[in-house]
């Protein structure tokens, strides 16, 4: 028996079944996508002490850390003139 949107009963199980069918497919997709995403995740997670090690060096290198250890190794000695100016009581006697 046709309701007052002209679809029988059947016509509506069918469609409910068929959207069922929809969603959990759906869902398993979603649920492949969470698990591919944890695995990304798990791999990153490996690498974090290389990437530090990595932050680590270039933070070093660009806070002139190559051209210190440069200085200290050859032992580039500064200049000994006596300091003068409003500042020398910073004397390094």
């Amino acid at each position: 028996m046709p309701s007052d949107n002209g679809r029988t009963t059947e016509q509506v199980r069918h469609e409910i079944e068929t959207e069922r069918e929809r969603l959990a497919t759906a869902v398993d997709d979603l649920r492949a996508g969470i698990d591919d995403a944890t695995d990304i995740n798990a791999k990153l997670k490996s690498k974090l002490p290389v990437a530090t090690a990595a932050a680590f060096g270039i933070g070093f290198v660009i806070a002139g850390g190559v051209g210190a250890t440069v200085r200290t190794l050859l032992q580039v000695r500064e200049s000994r003139r006596k300091p003068s100016g409003p500042f020398s009581f910073l004397s390094r006697d």
